[in-house]
């Protein structure tokens, strides 16, 4: 059996990133918040069992998967993009950049959303903003760049032990 010349990104595609980051911002409470932050908050909504006192993760744990910080900042953007070309999300722009933020919309349309992924993004949407709003920009990027490179560590390890007992 041939296979398509394409194939499908089933995962981490744009529109994915774009709806579980509409969660978040629903959750923010009118905030608004810059392209960086939720290219960590995308993180974190997946990965939330990564932190010590989060929730267990959405997604299951692969190696390396601290790596997808650096190459999720294009696919958040083009989601949002996407949400906002939907009226789903606003953006604002000033002296510091650009801004996304929920728009009426935004908790109509994710009401209609009753998977069961969809009632455990809410949960994680909240933790979310509740634990990582009150950082500063600056605080939050500290928090990701010390913690990212013990995210997907223990299958290094665990890749280790097994060669040792060969």
């Amino acid at each position: 059996m041939s296979r398509p010349a394409h194939q499908p990104r089933p995962f981490n595609t744009p529109i994915e990133s774009g709806l579980r980051l509409l969660f978040a911002l629903n959750q923010a409470d009118g905030r608004s918040f810059d392209l960086q932050r939720l290219v960590s908050y995308d993180y974190l909504l997946v990965h939330s069992g990564d932190v010590a006192d989060g929730p267990a993760s959405l997604h299951p744990a692969v190696p390396y998967r601290g790596s997808e910080l650096l190459v999720k900042r294009e696919l958040v953007r083009i989601g949002l993009d996407a949400m906002f070309a939907r009226e789903l999300l606003d953006k604002s722009f000033d002296t510091t950049g650009i801004s996304f933020r929920a728009t009426k919309l935004t908790a109509p349309f994710l009401e209609l959303l009753a998977s069961s992924y969809a009632a455990a993004l809410r949960l994680r949407a909240k933790w979310v903003v509740n634990r990582f709003a009150t950082y500063s920009d600056a605080e939050l990027e500290r928090y990701m760049t010390e913690n990212i490179g013990r995210w997907g560590a223990e299958f290094e390890r665990l890749s280790a032990i097994k060669e040792l007992e060969l």
